[in-house]
């Protein structure tokens, strides 16, 4: 079964990559996870395939796994990493990416203290297809027990970019100057293919605590886009550049205004092609919540008036992609009254061009962050669903573009 319906789908996404997208279109695809597997990641690879990492419960622990979906469908899952000292949390998960010459970087947290939230970022490097890894490094240089997470591993040149969200001065464990006590920062560093990382640079010293972060390129400029905090507990969503070598200062993609005293646990989206760029997210603003959608045409330089995408009572917890007619696919969740419910909606800077209810959940637990890619000239969404009982399992839907 997973074979001949990879096979259909690839020789339908080969046939040419235009622009539109039918969302009734959308079908399940059979995944090589494990009992309880959750929390997927996806990310394509330059040859048009698609990788998509998760994690489970192991003998030892948890592991994360990665399989690879190719025309002769995934591949058997490898495991990246396994233990009982893996951080493990349905917010701050395991990702991939994969690099200009097809290396995959995958990040996982491992535990550093005896605090809940004591965690570093580990990344390690693979050159075939996920079978074997390189030793994990470690991409920050504070060297403290405190929190590092919410990372985006995000191609760049022949490199890959790392950006997270950084504890060191949250308690006072490594002050710096800038540093704003109480607060976790926004950091990045540079990661060669040879596993060699750069500088440990601080884009923002002043971040809301929990809320995933994301990137894209739109051009030659790289982008990332988090929840902020201000000094008055405003966390909107702001967004840093890397231009010509140099990042630029934090602003807001819009001032939404939203004043929330905790985090919301619920960070952006980012998706471009070329200077177009699409940027998702939820907010409460006015005790209102509301799915937002806004549309920059200079590379995120400026973006036009966002606009409301959601029908109702959304939870949030976004994810987006744009397709080759520079409409943006989005992904959130929502609240019926009785479950959750998955939304898709293919959108403009106009709105919802169509939207879809995908999937939903009666038995508990929650959907957590489901993602989107595009790979091979076909769309992905990926979610955890849980099952009665209270085992989770994966989900995955895949739609040709025309």
């Amino acid at each position: 079964m997973i074979r001949t319906l990879a096979c259909v789908l690839f020789s339908l996404a080969w046939a040419n990559m235009a622009a539109a997208l039918d969302l009734s279109a959308f079908q399940p695809v059979d995944l090589p996870v494990g009992p309880g597997a959750a929390d997927p990641a996806l990310a394509p690879l330059p040859d048009g395939r698609l990788a998509m990492t998760w994690t489970e419960p192991a003998p030892r622990g948890h592991a994360v796994r990665l399989a690879i979906l190719g025309p002769d469908g995934w591949s058997a899952p490898a495991t990246v990493a396994e233990g009982t000292d893996l951080f493990v949390n349905w917010a701050d998960f395991a990702s991939v990416a994969a690099l200009a010459d097809g290396t995959l970087a995958a990040h996982w947290l491992h535990r550093s203290g005896p605090s809940s939230y004591a965690y570093d970022v580990n990344i390690a490097l693979s050159r075939d297809d996920g079978r074997t890894w390189g030793p994990a490094l470690i991409p920050h240089n504070d060297a403290t027990a405190s929190q590092h997470g919410f990372v985006t591993l995000q191609p760049l040149e022949e490199d890959a970019l790392a950006v997270w969200l950084d504890g060191r001065a949250h308690d006072g464990a490594m002050p710096e100057e800038g540093a704003v006590p109480g607060a976790m920062q926004l950091h990045a560093a540079r990661l060669a293919p040879d596993g060699q990382a750069g500088p440990d640079l601080t884009l923002d010293p002043s971040t809301c605590s929990c809320c995933q972060t994301a990137a894209a390129m739109a051009g030659e400029d790289l982008l990332v886009v988090y929840r902020d905090r201000t000094a008055d507990e405003i966390r909107d969503i702001s967004i840093v550049a890397l231009r010509d070598g140099a990042w630029t200062a934090p602003r807001p993609v819009h001032r939404d205004g939203w004043e929330i005293s905790g985090c919301p646990v619920n960070g952006p989206a980012i998706a471009a092609l070329g200077p177009r760029v699409a940027v998702a997210w939820f907010t409460g603003a006015g005790d209102i919540a509301a799915v937002k959608l806004a549309f920059s045409e200079n590379a995120g330089r400026s973006f036009g008036p966002p606009v409301r995408i959601d029908h109702g009572q959304p939870v949030g917890r976004v994810d987006t992609v744009m397709l080759a007619d520079g409409t943006a696919l989005v992904s959130w969740i929502g609240w019926d009254g009785t479950g959750e419910v998955l939304t898709l909606c293919q959108a403009t800077g106009a709105g919802c061009m169509a939207a879809r209810s995908v999937a939903r959940n009666d038995a508990g637990g929650t959907m957590n962050f489901p993602a989107l890619a595009v790979a091979g000239g076909m769309a992905y969404l990926a979610w955890t669903q849980p099952l009665p009982g209270g085992i989770d399992t994966i989900r995955m839907l895949a739609a040709p573009l025309r």
